[in-house]
């Protein structure tokens, strides 16, 4: 019944967010007007919005699941390797059984990328 969950962005500057999420990992713009920019990967959606009152409030942290980790981490580092994070650059197995690795953006938006051990 439930299909997905799609995270809202907020951004002072919204092109932070869009070279975020098309240069760093590849999303393509689906939709954009005043208001919103709609953009999707793989089925992954999110939505950026430009308001710099409700960016000063949050900065989100934001995890996307794979089944290729490596893969995905490869397209970063060939297409952004300044977007990693400087304490997440590497396809690392963290404490709590994932391997994972991340993106900052300027303005601290984070994006971790996370595979599950298969059952």
């Amino acid at each position: 019944m439930l299909l997905n969950l799609i995270p809202k962005v907020f951004y002072a500057d919204i092109r932070v967010g869009l070279d975020l999420f098309t240069r760093g990992l590849g999303f393509k713009l689906l939709h954009q007007d005043p208001t919103i920019s709609v953009l999707g990967r793989d089925g992954v959606k999110v939505y950026l919005m430009e308001n710099a009152e409700l960016a000063a409030q949050d900065r989100p942290e934001l995890a996307i699941e794979t089944d290729d980790i490596d893969a995905v981490h490869a397209e970063v580092l060939a297409r952004a390797p300044d977007l990693l994070h400087p304490n997440c650059p590497v396809v690392a197995l963290r404490p709590w059984g994932a391997r994972e690795f991340a993106l900052l953006d300027a303005t601290t938006v984070c994006v971790v990328f996370r595979q599950w051990p298969a059952a």
